[in-house]
């Protein structure tokens, strides 16, 4: 299996090492984005919630199998997936999309002795849609299962080397909601169902929060300095990743 290390800019002395893996699946050459830790980390995932891992990804399936893997449920593709990746599905959060894995954008920002980071992959082509305004239309997900991600999705992933209580984990999903709503806002993506509104985000984009291990933060909103890092580091990998994917400045 190939690998190519992916440098995070958060890596000195806190045991992280980060690659995308070239494998396969059914004999379909697909791409996972894959942060190991050194120890345990608290971890809040929008689709499994709070746990602990050792392991953060994000899979990429191209279009070849998109029938195949939307046919079963996430627990099952994560474990066949895993078993590819020879690590166990329970120390493990992972995050599917239909982009491109090596069009991820990695975007650091740093303060004295906070970093954080944000991963992210992103496809809007034919997803976009601004939640509340456009109906679901033809597109039932089931949160069980993989209905859409080949119409486009934002994954993001954001690591730190702070300590996040539980409810700054929480309220970071807050911060990267809004700074990612930016990033459609400066990039003017309109929504696939209705081209004369603009887009809030897709409705497949999913998020993974990591706490480190260092000084301890309480609160990730737009009035302290760690949400507005987060907040820039992530709507910056948002506009580079929809680049990379779809070509949209």
């Amino acid at each position: 299996m190939k690998s190519r290390k992916i440098s995070l800019g958060i890596e000195a002395n806190d045991e992280i090492d980060a690659r995308i893996f070239y494998h396969f699946y059914d004999e379909v050459g697909v791409k996972t984005f894959l942060v190991s830790f050194g120890k345990n980390r608290r971890v809040l995932s929008t689709f499994e919630g709070f746990k602990i891992a050792k392991f953060v990804g994000n899979h990429y399936d191209p279009p070849e199998l998109w029938g195949t893997s939307h046919s079963l449920k996430i627990e099952q593709h994560k474990t066949q997936i895993c078993k590819e990746l020879k690590i166990y599905p329970d120390d493990t959060a992972m995050l599917f999309t239909g982009a491109d894995m090596d069009n991820i954008s990695i975007k650091t920002e740093e303060y004295k002795n906070i970093k954080i980071c944000a991963c992210v992959t992103a496809g809007v082509k034919s997803n976009a849609q601004r939640i509340g305004v456009d109906k679901p239309g033809s597109i039932e997900v089931d949160e069980e299962k993989f209905e859409d991600i080949k119409h486009g999705t934002v994954n993001i992933i954001i690591l730190t080397n702070a300590f996040l209580t539980d409810g700054a984990m929480a309220r970071s999903l807050i911060t990267i909601t809004e700074a990612k709503t930016i990033a459609f806002e400066d990039l003017h993506i309109k929504s696939s169902y209705n081209p004369k509104i603009f887009a809030t985000g897709t409705g497949t984009d999913n998020a993974i929060i990591v706490s480190g291990c260092q000084q301890k933060i309480s609160y990730t909103g737009g009035h302290a300095k760690f949400g507005e890092l987060m907040a820039k580091a992530t709507t910056s990998a948002v506009k580079e990743a929809i680049f990379e994917q779809n070509g949209i400045r």
